[in-house]
C-alpha cells in the first residue's frame, strides 16, 4: 500500500511539472532586410566592354 501511494504521489508530482509554457502561439518578429544601393552604371560597363572587344576582333 505504501508503494502504491508513493507511486501515485510521484507520478502526480512529475506530470504536473511537465507543462513549461502556455498554449498561446509564440510571437515571432520578421527579420529586417537591408539592401545596399548599387551604382546603376556598373551593370552597363561589362556589355560595353564586350562590345568593344567584339568590334576590335572583327576589324582585325
Amino acid at each position: 500500500m505504501k508503494k502504491l501511494t508513493f507511486a501515485l504521489i510521484t507520478s502526480a508530482a512529475l506530470t504536473g511539472s511537465t507543462q513549461a509554457g502556455s498554449y498561446a502561439e509564440p510571437a515571432v518578429e520578421a527579420p529586417v532586410i537591408v539592401q545596399e544601393a548599387t551604382n546603376s552604371s556598373a551593370g552597363a560597363a561589362l556589355p560595353l566592354y564586350l562590345a568593344m572587344l567584339t568590334v576590335i576582333a572583327a576589324l582585325q
